[in-house]
């Protein structure tokens, strides 16, 4: 059995691979040869052009959110507009919640 692939993206070329999971090696951007990011098993890449997904997809990235599969209904809610990060970003700040938390909130 071959193992399973999971999803590594490279945030300044705004590209998505999938790769067998390891720990053992780093990953490398064929593009720009700097360390792709694993992201997780159920990561949607967006449009490469799409410049404001991948905004709000490096606030994720970068705050420690991943797109992990859970048990049975997938990696939850997660923010997809840079309207719903700010919303959340503002809110962690007045509650002290952390931000990751607050990031993938289904209701704030």
């Amino acid at each position: 059995m071959s193992p399973a692939k999971t999803s590594y993206i490279c945030l300044p070329c705004r590209v998505s691979y999938k790769q067998p999971y390891g720990p053992e090696r780093q990953r490398i951007c064929p593009r720009c040869a700097q360390p792709l990011t694993h992201v997780g098993t159920a990561f949607a890449a967006p449009r490469r052009r799409d410049t404001a997904a991948w905004r709000t997809l490096t606030v994720l990235v970068n705050a420690g959110v991943g797109f992990h599969m859970g048990c049975c209904c997938g990696p939850g809610y997660r923010p997809r507009t840079l309207r719903e990060v700010r919303e959340r970003l503002t809110h962690a700040r007045r509650t002290g919640e952390p931000v990751a938390r607050a990031l993938v909130r289904e209701v704030l």
